[in-house]
């Protein structure tokens, strides 16, 4: 073989070798292969997951209406201080109109059972108390004119100022009185008669227009007091016994409608077991005086 040759033959045996290496280069550089995997075990049958067990609830009980639920909402009862005071107010105050409508049922009691002659008589004293008091007006403005218009002023001051004197003189009980009137009357053999009742007598008969009154010799004024003495009455400090006699002067036919009204004085006494007689005259004298009393502190105003 020709040097030729063998170079040429070791060319390519180097180059054959170097193949070789170059392949192995090659597979170290490439991932190793992964072993075809282990066929998969047949897949056991999966087991149901367990359903949750519901835990029990409590029994409602029965259902509860409409009105059930609200007595359970308002008993018992949650009361708050401000709660409290105004219930209280409340109850003050519904108490009161309760006593004052019981009140008035009771004074208008006797009005609603009165027969129709009582509700006459009624208004016609309501109406002659007005005329009363139109005439007085009527008077009062007649003496302002007279002193207005009189050429001699202080003379006739003078003679207003008399007869003021005399009229507040009967008043006050300083001097006689006499003119129409009643007499009336109280026997009382139960000795049931108490002061009170003698006081809304004199009432009675003032409101009526009465102008002067006497009592058992007692005369009746402004200032006068009754009181129970044993099994009489006291008059202004003076005891005075069954029968009582009053001796009034007024308008006759006002005084007496006054005290015969239904459920009135003459009613009052006659449930104690009294007996009443009013006798009407044109003629009444009451004579009974009183000491004029001169005031400790009051003292005119006038100069």
């Amino acid at each position: 073989m020709s040097d030729h040759d063998e170079k040429t033959a070791e060319d390519r045996g180097d180059t054959r070798d170097g193949g070789g290496e170059s392949g192995n280069r090659l597979r170290k550089q490439l991932p190793q292969e992964v072993p075809a995997a282990a066929p998969a075990a047949e897949e056991a049958p999966m087991e149901p997951e367990p359903e949750p067990v519901a835990e029990p609830q409590p029994d409602p009980g029965p259902r509860l209406t409409g009105r059930q639920r609200l007595v359970q909402g308002l008993w018992p009862p949650r009361v708050t201080r401000a709660q409290l005071i105004v219930a209280v107010l409340l109850f003050g105050l519904g108490f009161g109109l309760a006593v004052q409508v019981a009140s008035n049922s009771d004074s208008d009691s006797a009005l609603r059972g009165a027969r129709q002659e009582d509700l006459v008589r009624i208004l016609d004293e309501l109406d002659d108390r007005t005329q009363r008091l139109e005439d007085e007006k009527r008077g009062l403005e007649q003496q302002r004119d007279e002193l207005e218009n009189s050429s001699d002023q202080a003379e006739e001051a003078r003679k207003q100022t008399i007869e003021k004197e005399r009229q507040l003189g009967i008043l006050a009980g300083t001097v006689a009185a006499q003119g129409p009137g009643i007499t009336m009357t109280i026997v009382d053999t139960k000795g049931t008669v108490e002061a009170d009742m003698l006081l809304d007598a004199i009432q009675e008969l003032r409101a009526a227009g009465a102008e002067a009154i006497q009592v058992n010799g007692v005369r009746v004024v402004a200032g006068t007091y009754l009181a129970d003495s044993g099994k009489g009455v006291s008059v202004d400090g003076n005891k005075i016994n069954a029968p009582y006699r009053f001796k009034v002067i007024g308008k006759p036919q006002d005084l007496e409608p006054a005290l015969n009204i239904p459920g009135g004085v003459v009613q009052t006494l006659e449930k104690e077991q009294a007996t009443v007689t009013i006798e009407r005259s044109t003629d009444i004298v009451v004579d009974a005086l009183r000491a004029a009393k001169r005031p400790d502190y009051a003292r005119s105003s006038s100069q």
